[in-house]
């Protein structure tokens, strides 16, 4: 008697969500990433405004983005981060010094959420939603073709963009509404515990909406649109035979 065939398991069908979901975790960097970003700027700040010594200021700055580039080398990942906190530890040191006020350190930064909030709310009315563009520039396929914007010929990676967009519309309005106020009130101890809260914290809980919002979803997508290619989906390029 033959044995009665087996159903075989049908491979789980590509989701919009599932796709955004990787990309975006590639473009956002984690937990680590914000740290890097942050803590350089924060020990400067900290420094300054204990000693008001600008050499052991930057200097304490420098030694940790120097740690921090250090681990990240040694582990053979990218720099990205930990570059982008050279930039804003330099604008915290500028203001700081030109004014001699340790508040104005955070001025920079209060004013770049500012700028992120605005462009956030214009690019969901334009329907070019940054966590979009984000994913577009992480799409190495696209990029290397010169067609950073594939992603936005499908209408549902557009709706999925829009949603996880108003997320981070919503972390800027809160930094910017929290810390806004304090500069104004030269609230410096107060500024230096908000940096940290809606620092990775908060940004921490938005990743965790946004990776909830594309858990949820499932949104199917044909293999053959131009949103993916054979590598997102596990396959191998077809081989031509004689």
């Amino acid at each position: 008697m033959a044995e009665s065939a087996r159903p075989t398991a049908e491979p789980a069908q590509p989701t919009v969500e599932a796709l955004i979901r990787r990309r975006l975790g590639e473009a956002l960097g984690g937990v680590r990433g914000s740290l890097e970003t942050t803590m350089p700027m924060l020990a400067f700040v900290i420094v300054w405004a204990t000693t008001k010594d600008r050499d052991l200021s930057l200097g304490a700055a420098a030694g940790l983005t120097l740690v921090l580039a250090l681990a990240r080398i040694v582990q053979r990942q990218t720099l990205q981060f930990v570059l982008s906190s050279v930039i804003a530890t330099a604008l915290a040191a500028f203001f700081a010094l030109r004014s001699g006020q340790a508040e104005d350190a955070f001025l920079p930064g209060i004013l770049t959420s500012l700028a992120w909030l605005v462009g956030s709310i214009v690019s969901v009315l334009a329907r070019w939603p940054i966590v979009g563009l984000m994913v577009g520039a992480v799409d190495q396929e696209a990029v290397a073709e010169g067609d950073w914007f594939r992603w936005r010929r499908n209408p549902a990676a557009v709706a999925v963009c829009t949603r996880l967009t108003l997320v981070m519309v919503g972390v800027y309005a809160i930094r910017v509404g929290i810390m806004g106020p304090l500069y104004l009130a030269d609230h410096i101890a107060g500024l230096t515990i908000t940096k940290i809260l809606l620092g990775w914290p908060l940004w921490a809980g938005a990743v965790a909406v946004m990776g909830a919002m594309l858990l949820k979803g499932h949104t199917p997508i044909d293999p053959d649109d131009e949103l993916v290619h054979r590598t997102d989906l596990g396959q191998q390029p077809a081989t031509s035979h004689d």
